[in-house]
C-alpha cells in the first residue's frame, strides 16, 4: 500500500465533499515579525500593541493576511497540489481576530465543479473556513481552482457553478467586538486622511515597488505551509520557472497600499480577486486602488471602504483589459476588498 500522498486530482472531487485539512497551526508573535520582514507592511493596528489597544483591543492581533496565508496554505495539499492555477476567490469574511496564541486550522467543502473543453483539466470551487482552538470560525472564502486530471478518460461530473454574490454588502461584514477609533491616532498611523476624506471613483498611486525575489518567495511559501508543486519545482513546468504564490503578490500589493491608504487598517470582507497573470521572480511589483464605495458602521469612529487593489509588474497599463476581454499582459492582481478606516 502506498504511503505517500499524490494528491487529489480533478476527478477525485465531488459536490458536497468535506475536506478537515491536516496540521492545525499556532501562531506567535515570530508570524507577526516574519510577515512584517518579507512584506513592507507597517499598518500600526498590527505594529503596535499600545496601538492596537488604543482602538480596543487587547494587544496587536496578527495581520489580515497573515492569518488568510495560514489558513489558505492548510487547504493546499487537498485542494491545489496538483493545480495549474488558482482562479479567483469571492465571499471572503474576517469574522474574528486571530491573536498570538490562537491555533488555526481549515476545513473546506466542494461546492463547484466544472470539467474544462480540453478534457484535461477542470475547475473546482471550495468554501474554506478558517477555526481556532475554540472552533470559531475566524474567517470563511470561496476559491476556485484548475486542477489536472491524472485519468483523462475519467468521465466528465455533472457541471455545478455556485451562485457567488458579486459584492458582500456592509451589512455582510462582521466589526470585531471592541473596535474603537474614537480616539485614533492619526501621527502614529502615518496619514491624516479619514474616511470622509476618499471620493467613490478616486484613484490613488502607490508609488512604490518591489522586486521580487527567489528567496524571499520560498520563504514566504514555506512560512505558510504552502506545498503547491508550481511553486516549489522547477521541472514542474514547461518553461522551467516556479511560479510565485498569488497570496505573495497580495500581501505586497497590500503592503504599497499604505502610501496613500495608511488608515485603511483592517481587511474584513473580499469581493472578488483574480490573478490576472503569472508572477515570477524578478518582477517589480507596483499598486494602485480605486475607491468604489464607502458605507457607516455601527461601530465608534469606524467606517467601511470598498477598495479595489490592482498590482502590475513594473508599470501601470493605461487599461486593465485588452479589447479580447483579457487582462493586459502587465496586471498581475484585481483584488477587490473592504476595509475599516477612522472616520
Amino acid at each position: 500500500m502506498a504511503k505517500t500522498n499524490p494528491g487529489r486530482f480533478f476527478e477525485d472531487y465531488s459536490i458536497g465533499q468535506v475536506i478537515e485539512h491536516a496540521v492545525p497551526r499556532t501562531v506567535s508573535g515570530g508570524e507577526r515579525a516574519m510577515y512584517h520582514a518579507l512584506y513592507p507592511a507597517r499598518h500600526a493596528l498590527y505594529s503596535s500593541d499600545e496601538f492596537a489597544r488604543g482602538c480596543g483591543f487587547p494587544t496587536a492581533p496578527l495581520d489580515d493576511l497573515a492569518a488568510f496565508h495560514v489558513v489558505f496554505g492548510k487547504t493546499v495539499p487537498d485542494v491545489s497540489l496538483n493545480a495549474v492555477a488558482n482562479l479567483g476567490y469571492a465571499q471572503g469574511r474576517w469574522l474574528k481576530p486571530v491573536y498570538a496564541g490562537d491555533t488555526l486550522r481549515s476545513v473546506s467543502e466542494v461546492i463547484g465543479l466544472k470539467q474544462n473543453s480540453n478534457g484535461k483539466t477542470g475547475v473546482v470551487y471550495v468554501r474554506t473556513r478558517g477555526l481556532n482552538q475554540d472552533d470559531d470560525v475566524v474567517m470563511e472564502y470561496v476559491r476556485w481552482v484548475m486542477v489536472r486530471k491524472n485519468n483523462v478518460d475519467a468521465p466528465a461530473p455533472e457541471t455545478v457553478v455556485p451562485e457567488l454574490k458579486p459584492r458582500l454588502d456592509v451589512t455582510d461584514l462582521v466589526i470585531p467586538d471592541g473596535l474603537d477609533f474614537t480616539d485614533y491616532n492619526f501621527t502614529l498611523a502615518g496619514e491624516p486622511h479619514r474616511w470622509g476624506d476618499y471620493d467613490i471613483g478616486e484613484i490613488i498611486d502607490h508609488v512604490d515597488g518591489v522586486t521580487i525575489e527567489e528567496a524571499e518567495h520560498m520563504l514566504a511559501t514555506r512560512l505558510w505551509q504552502n506545498t503547491a508543486k508550481v511553486h516549489f519545482d522547477a521541472t514542474f513546468r514547461p518553461d522551467g520557472q516556479r511560479l510565485i504564490y498569488g497570496g505573495h503578490v497580495i500581501s505586497m500589493a497590500r503592503a504599497l497600499s499604505f502610501n496613500g491608504l495608511a488608515n485603511a487598517q483592517m481587511i474584513v470582507g473580499l469581493n472578488s480577486g483574480a490573478h490576472a497573470n503569472p508572477c515570477f521572480a524578478g518582477d517589480t511589483v507596483k499598486a494602485w486602488s480605486e475607491v468604489l464605495d464607502r458605507a457607516p458602521t455601527d461601530a465608534p469612529g469606524v467606517g467601511a471602504i470598498r477598495l479595489r487593489l490592482v498590482a502590475t509588474k513594473g508599470s501601470h497599463p493605461k487599461t486593465l483589459k485588452t479589447a479580447d476581454g483579457k487582462y493586459d499582459p502587465d496586471v498581475l492582481l484585481d483584488l477587490d476588498y473592504w476595509a475599516l478606516m477612522p472616520v
